[in-house]
């Protein structure tokens, strides 16, 4: 009883502010990182391939904590867990940056991802708890502003302590922040009646095949594309460790009586379609964020800032739609907001499929914002659909999975972008390269034109033919390349009809409706 009381003593807007403070400094950290890698490269005598297991370990690691963290919670205390996660990231950050050599920086950095990884869904599921049922749009709001604060923030932070500062100084920010947000979940967090913590017999197996399984599957999808794939044997020996594990893992999770994940949450419809729906969502938004830089980088000539300043827009217009949606969702059915929420995504991936080498940076940034909106109309009112309707106790195990089948979706999403476009600018290369003869017509123009125009331009006659067939053959890489990212779009644009479906399966959650009913 006084645990419960203490619980609805503090208020739900400094509750709110105690788990999402940590949350988006575990979520900046997630692309920090990225910008700096050529300095840490140069710093600690690195290889290319070898410093992206910075980035990686940290991935792994992430992804492995956030399905249990439901069971964490119930075996250690929820309080307790959060305080030592908070706690395991402040200090692996100083860790990180003092980290002599890049062996214990990547050592470092799974530390920092077993802290973190824990953040998002005990943020979330602690929001739920902490705002009443007719108040989870709003919550969720809350929670997804973090969400999408932290890859606007990322970017621009990470860059601007490199090169103002040095690399090191990406992982000392955190120290603060993060004893801000211990001292806070100190004061203003307490464990609730129902997850006082308990002695449950660990399910040991499930928990060594969830390693397995999520480790080997995230270093394929992050090493995928440079190993090419199914032609390495490394990345087939993991593929299959991960698929074995998978199925292991299935089997024992649905047949032990305490699993460490409990599966047996997806009978609810409603929960399994929302998460299918985040997957595949994600799946999208990620391959695209992923393909905009590229192309604004590749082709239209945009340096790492203006690229940046071209997607940092979408971001506040998700931040916007996301604060109206919290609002509008307990008057309208969450369900057509949703189904509001698509229809403007995927004509922002129509958009995107429009892009060619002429379009200017309002060309470019429309279709950004366009897709930020709708992003934001689409995740408050999907999280609740997906959560509302778990009962308090399976709170946590249901955060953990949706965000780890969230960030899954991002994964997967980069993965497919990135090979897609790799494939299709060979394909594409291909073809125009077969269609370049002195019989056709176009190439004879160019030919003439660059004929004409080069040696106007200081160029040596003595090369003057073999610098106008560079530049031709230089012009038919851009246009592979474009129509690459065109059809990379239009494949994202085309995944994203897949979530119509099961939007009928989403259960609307009635006014007033508490979950401690169910």
């Amino acid at each position: 009883m006084a645990d419960q009381v203490r619980v609805n003593s503090v208020n739900k807007w400094i509750i709110a502010a105690t788990v999402m403070i940590p949350t988006i400094m575990e979520i900046v950290d997630t692309s920090v990182a990225n910008v700096a890698l050529t300095h840490i490269r140069g710093s600690l005598s690195a290889g290319v391939d070898e410093v992206t297991w910075v980035l990686t370990s940290y991935l792994v690691s992430n992804a492995i904590i956030i399905p249990i963290t439901g069971w964490l919670a119930r075996t250690f205390g929820r309080k307790r867990y959060l305080s030592f996660s908070v706690t395991l990231f402040t200090v692996s950050s100083l860790l990180c940056g003092s980290a002599p050599n890049l062996g214990t920086l990547v050592f470092f950095r799974v530390l920092q991802g077993i802290g973190g990884g824990a953040l998002q869904p005990m943020s979330q599921a602690i929001l739920l708890e902490s705002f009443p049922p007719q108040q989870h749009g709003v919550a969720m709001a809350v929670f997804g502003v973090g969400i999408m604060f932290g890859p606007i923030v990322g970017p621009f932070m990470g860059g601007w302590l490199t090169d103002h500062l040095s690399w090191r100084w990406i992982f000392y920010v955190n120290i603060p922040i993060g004893i801000i947000a211990l001292t806070m979940v100190y004061f203003f967090i307490f464990d609730p009646p129902y997850l006082r913590r308990t002695k449950d017999r660990i399910d040991y197996w499930g928990l060594a095949l969830l390693v397995v399984w999520i480790g080997c599957l995230q270093i394929v999808l992050d090493k995928g594309e440079s190993e090419d794939w199914f032609n390495s044997n490394f990345i087939i020996i993991l593929s299959a460790i991960s698929v074995i594990a998978l199925v292991f893992f299935l089997y024992i999770e649905l047949t032990t009586e305490k699993p460490v994940v409990n599966l047996r949450t997806f009978r609810s419809i409603s929960f399994t379609a929302g998460n299918i729906m985040m997957f595949l969502s994600f799946f999208c938004f990620f391959g695209s964020i992923v393909l905009l830089p590229l192309y604004l980088q590749l082709l239209m000539g945009y340096t790492a800032t203006l690229a940046g300043m071209a997607l940092s827009p979408g971001g506040i217009a998700s931040l916007i739609s996301m604060a109206i949606m919290g609002r509008l969702i307990n008057k309208i059915d969450p369900r057509l907001i949703v189904l509001f929420g698509i229809c403007v995504t995927s004509y922002s991936f129509y958009m995107m499929t429009q892009f060619n080498l002429s379009a200017d940076y309002h060309y470019v940034l429309m279709p950004r914002i366009v897709q930020g909106f709708g992003v934001g109309c689409l995740f408050v009112p999907l999280s609740t659909l997906t959560l509302t309707h778990i009962p308090r106790e399976e709170m946590g195990n249901a955060t953990g999975i949706f965000n780890l089948l969230r960030n899954l979706g991002g994964s997967f999403g980069i993965a497919f972008s990135a090979t897609m476009l790799a494939r299709h600018s060979q394909i594409n290369h291909r073809f125009l390269i077969e269609r370049m003869s002195p019989t056709d017509l176009t190439f004879q123009e160019a030919y003439h034109t660059l004929t004409f125009r080069l040696p106007q331009l200081g160029v040596n006659p003595g090369i003057l033919e073999e610098s106008v067939l560079g530049v031709i053959y230089g012009q038919v890489q851009r246009q592979a390349l474009m129509l690459s990212f065109n059809d990379s779009f239009m494949y994202l644009f085309l995944i994203f009809f897949a979530l119509f479906p099961f939007l009928f399966l989403l259960k609307r959650p009635k006014l007033g409706e508490h979950i401690e009913t169910h």
